[in-house]
């Protein structure tokens, strides 16, 4: 009886000629985010909340809409995730000047805090996937990434969302 050889993991089966980049993006992204899980924890902060804080602090005020394509969180998600942050004083919702019906969210002084104190724990967690990984291997993620994404923005918004 002739053993069968195991198809080779790298290559996709016919009829899909491509590797699954999304379940490989997700895996990444589970990696990643992992390494600041435990910082987020610590400090009271959840993934979507630290991601607007960090979308916030590099692109200064957005409105939701804005907000919900460089964060990549639903819009009646974000309903809900802005109200809490406003009670905890970490961002504020202005209506703007000239038309009532639309709001701007701003970092407060508390979120600017909230990062100082963050700041060496997210550091040092690059630090050690840098470590770990090599210091040219994320450069060059992010460097691609950057890329992908900016040609697949469609917003006119920078579409970084960083941990």
């Amino acid at each position: 009886m002739t053993k069968t050889p195991e198809p080779e993991r790298s290559r996709p089966q016919a009829p899909l000629t491509h590797r699954n980049l999304p379940l490989m993006l997700l895996q990444a992204r589970e990696r990643v985010i992992a390494r600041f899980r435990p910082l987020f924890n610590e400090h009271g902060v959840t993934e979507q909340q630290w991601r607007i804080v960090r979308a916030l602090l590099e692109t200064g005020p957005l409105e939701p809409r804005e907000i919900v394509v460089v964060c990549g969180i639903s819009s009646p998600s974000l309903a809900g995730v802005l109200a809490r942050m406003e009670e905890l004083g970490l961002v504020t919702r202005e209506r703007l000047d000239h038309d009532q019906r639309r709001l701007r969210v701003s970092l407060t002084a508390r979120s600017r805090a909230l990062v100082r104190q963050m700041a060496p724990g997210v550091e040092a967690a690059y630090k050690a996937m840098e470590a770990q990984l090599g210091a040219d291997l994320v450069r060059h993620l992010v460097d691609a990434l950057d890329q992908f994404n900016a040609r697949h923005d469609n917003t006119g918004i920078a579409s970084q969302a960083p941990p």
